[in-house]
């Protein structure tokens, strides 16, 4: 069997491993396979195939794979839970301070506490949310108070 007929079998088992995997590697590394499958169908010897796969296999691995990778990462962030609630508007419904108080937030009620050790939010007033704390929910007023 010639060399080229092997390279060609490594390179399906590993494009099969990687629609199993998803990991963009052993595609690229089946790539490089088929590479080294070229340079054995044109009568290069196993030492020149060898050295084609590596060649591509590391231009696959330390440049295509980086560049993919940043497009892929560049979609939107989506929060959830909790944090998807920071930054997000509520109504005091019982006075908040450094302690205690409740607000009305995303038609849910939240336990709250002022972020200022010194601000007291009276009931009604509309308040923007910080941070979440664990089930408590860090506000500073969306206006100035009075």
């Amino acid at each position: 069997m010639d060399a080229w007929v092997l390279w060609l079998i490594l390179a399906a088992a590993l494009g099969i491993a990687e629609v199993f995997t998803l990991t963009f590697v052993l595609g690229l590394l089946a790539v490089a396979a088929l590479a080294g499958a070229l340079l054995g169908a044109l009568g290069l010897p196993v030492a020149v195939q060898i050295l084609g796969f590596t060649a591509a296999a590391a231009a696959g691995i330390y440049v295509v794979r980086p560049l993919v990778r940043r497009q892929s990462d560049k979609g939107p962030r989506v929060l959830s839970g909790a944090q998807a609630l920071v930054g997000r508007s509520a109504v005091v419904l019982r006075q908040v301070d450094a302690d205690s108080g409740l607000v009305k937030l995303s038609g849910e009620e939240w336990s709250a506490r002022s972020i200022d050790e010194d601000m007291v939010i009276p009931a009604g007033t509309h308040v923007d949310v910080v941070e979440i704390d664990g089930a408590t929910a860090v506000v500073y007023p969306r206006e100035p108070l009075p």
